[in-house]
């Protein structure tokens, strides 16, 4: 549990973070490309055998890092564009829900358990996700297209179901620092790409702060996905149970943190999406 409860805490000062790029005009594209440049960087650090690069291109898992890395670029763009074209709401709303989608692989492809409290739990975590995540007294417009919110839900899904697959198929217990570097190695070539690419076409100006701010990013996103890695192979839990208290207490927490720290308003269906989560995670941890 102590791996959960360290997993949603990075994943939601990565959150911060992102806030305080927006307050201080970090530029986000560059302070990616180092965020992964550095998450790559303590994971082959933290890596306590000997690094072979023979031994990591022939493992089993070697082609799905790839993929995810490639993944975690692009579903990383489609976030900011979901969010720039239908909204902040719709991004969130779209990035959290997908959680349905491991739980249900989760279900189907490890025979986790099924009972009514827990199914109970997961719909009223989906509920919760949705009304704490919009932030305006309206309802979420779809008359901007559904396409790209589509294409996020299914990605992220896509990401979680994959990391979870890999982790429990070919990665080893002392396996999972090199595993995320290789993901983290991948998504920050891309990045590189992109970023000469974009300076190619329309030069950008290169700042410490983005540098700085990159680093930090880095190192809270490695250990992000490293303690996930560690709740999922915790022996005696699910990941359907991991997956769904991990999603929707980071909405939760943020949600809160965005009121305390940055005086965000937040009106009552927030609040009553808070509540619902909270019975949601109890429903489903003791389920």
């Amino acid at each position: 549990m102590i791996y959960l409860l360290l997993s949603i805490a990075a994943s939601t000062i990565i959150l911060i973070l992102f806030k305080l790029f927006e307050r201080y005009r970090v530029n986000t594209l560059q302070a990616i490309v180092v965020n992964y440049i550095t998450a790559c960087s303590f994971g082959l650090i933290s890596y306590n055998a000997p690094i072979n690069v023979e031994d990591i291109v022939s493992s089993k898992w070697f082609f799905g890092a790839f993929a995810l890395g490639f993944l975690f670029i692009a579903i990383f763009n489609v976030m900011a564009l979901t969010a720039q074209r239908n909204g902040l709401s719709v991004a969130s709303v779209a990035a959290k829900m997908s959680v349905i989608i491991p739980v249900i692989f989760g279900i189907y492809m490890y025979k986790e358990s099924v009972g009514f409290q827990k199914v109970l739990g997961i719909i009223l975590a989906l509920v919760a996700v949705y009304l704490t995540s919009i932030k305006s007294k309206s309802s979420i417009n779809t008359s901007k297209g559904l396409l790209l919110p589509v294409i996020l839900f299914l990605g992220s899904g896509i990401i979680d179901t994959s990391i979870k697959y890999l982790e429990t198929t070919y990665v080893a217990q002392n396996g999972i620092p090199i595993f995320s570097a290789t993901i983290f190695c991948f998504a920050g070539i891309i990045g590189i790409g992109i970023l000469i690419k974009r300076l190619i076409v329309s030069p950008i100006k290169l700042e410490f702060k983005n540098l700085y701010g990159g680093v930090a990013l880095g190192i809270v996103n490695y250990y992000s996905i490293y303690f996930l890695l560690k709740a999922l192979q915790y022996e005696g839990t699910e990941s359907s149970t991991i997956f769904t208290v991990n999603n929707v207490a980071i909405v939760m927490l943020s949600t809160l943190i965005g009121l305390v720290l940055f005086r965000e308003t937040i009106y009552a269906k927030n609040w009553i999406g808070i509540a619902i989560a909270v019975v949601s995670i109890t429903l489903v941890t003791l389920a």
